[in-house]
């Protein structure tokens, strides 16, 4: 079942999605939104690249996809003056256990990422984009086509972009819903048509990206964000925020929520702020634990997010990550440990069996929590789990090796009774599920 979205409105400009629907989302409907005013000015008037990019690190806008890197900065790694092809990629391959935000983007406000893609390539002189559309929502991609479509026919995408000499050709792609994609190296040897397996690094994409040449990816809530802060200036958007964490940023809630779905709120605004907003705990159950960012962040206890701030720097400050900004609510009622065994199984099936450490190492994680939710563990799984886990973080090409370990470790770190406790009376410390 889709979750419902739900949106703080700041003002009628002022957030990516508010007040959207599902039968708004037309070229027509984004226009008397302000949709593609900044593009046109910027054509019209040649707006320096340096200055978009200089506006883009004013606005303190990082990375919507899961690592946080500083966008104005990607932008200003493109080469110069390299001639010849250079290439934009959104990266809408949403694999994330607990995200579901970009495709709510795509189906409400496409032409917000349409327009943000051409931006980016005008301030970095790029003239071809794809956006990599994860293939288990094919509704979305078709609906991507049509506004693609919409902006060739209205001259916003294409040669000689409204008159100008600036072109740029964009084309959707989809995937087919393999979790190494969302890893922007394995997405670009997906878009050549090869095995999406990681690349290694250097060189790095800016300088060998799709197909041998420069490229820039960045996720589709970033895009969105960045028309935003082309027409209302960076400063604007980082005063939603904090400093180091400007503006607003789109959280998906799941799990034991009253109303789970996407919100809209400012960086910096409380955990229980956003509790609040999805109806609060279901049947008014404590809060036990919580997953700030998605599946491969380090879980946190309850109390601890309750006293947590939802942005990049207060998430870490509490011991996790902000990630994707998929918030896992878990009341008292889930058993840890059977909690991580479902996520030690997806990291073990999703594997790409590139690097020896996460092929061979996740298959080990599942197979002890296994064991030990199954009342056959042994009190000295507890320590192999950390070493396993130890031995993969950092030892991979790509991180999908640290996002199957660290929840392991977090899982350890704050639940250890619970662990234990399956060791020494061979069932679960909690109650059945509801």
């Amino acid at each position: 079942m889709n979750a419902p979205v739900e949106f703080l409105d700041y003002g009628p400009d002022a957030v990516l999605m508010a007040g959207l629907t599902g039968s708004n989302w037309r070229l027509k409907d984004y226009q008397v939104r302000g949709g593609y005013e900044a593009l046109r000015k910027i054509v019209a008037e040649r707006t320096p690249p340096e200055q978009i990019i200089a506006e883009m690190k004013k606005s303190a806008l990082r990375g919507r996809g899961g690592a946080g890197f500083p966008t104005g900065l990607k932008w200003s790694f493109m080469p110069k003056n390299y001639v010849g092809d250079k290439y934009v990629v959104c990266n809408s391959d949403e694999g994330e256990p607990g995200t579901f935000k970009d495709r709510d983007i795509l189906r409400y406000n496409p032409h917000a990422v349409i327009e943000g893609m051409a931006i980016g390539a005008y301030a970095m002189g790029a003239n071809r984009g794809y956006n990599y559309i994860h293939g288990e929502i094919w509704d979305t991609y078709l609906r991507c086509e049509e506004a693609v479509e919409e902006a060739y026919a209205a001259g916003l995408l294409g040669a000689n972009i409204l008159g100008s000499d600036f072109s740029f050709h964009l084309h959707n792609h989809h995937g087919f819903g393999a979790y190494i994609c969302g890893e922007e190296t394995a997405l670009l040897e997906s878009i050549e048509g090869k095995k999406g397996q990681p690349r290694f690094k250097p060189p790095f994409p800016a300088s060998f990206g799709v197909y041998g040449k420069p490229t820039t990816i960045n996720n589709t809530e970033t895009f969105a964000a960045a028309a935003w802060i082309a027409r209302n200036g960076g400063e604007a958007f980082l005063n939603l925020g904090r400093p180091n964490n400007g503006g607003t940023k789109i959280f998906s809630v799941s799990g034991d929520v009253a109303r789970p779905g996407n919100f809209e709120v400012k960086l910096g605004t409380p955990f229980a702020t956003l509790l609040e907003m999805a109806g609060g705990m279901r049947d008014g159950r404590p809060l036990k634990a919580c997953i700030p960012g998605g599946s491969s962040m380090p879980v946190l206890p309850g109390e601890v997010m309750l006293q947590t701030d939802m942005d990049y720097d207060s998430i870490a400050k509490a011991g996790s990550m902000l990630g994707s900004g998929a918030v896992i609510v878990m009341n008292d009622t889930r058993c840890m440990v059977r909690s991580l065994l479902r996520l030690s199984y997806f990291y073990f099936e999703e594997s790409c069996g590139q690097c020896t450490p996460c092929r061979e190492g996740t298959g080990w994680l599942w197979r002890m929590v296994h064991r030990i939710e199954h009342g056959e563990g042994r009190m000295e799984d507890l320590d192999v789990l950390n070493s396993v886990s130890d031995n993969i973080i950092g030892r991979t090409i790509c991180a999908l090796g640290d996002a199957a370990a660290m929840p392991v470790k977090s899982f350890i770190k704050h639940f250890r009774d619970e662990f234990a406790y399956h060791v020494e009376h061979k069932k679960c410390l909690v109650a059945p599920y509801l």
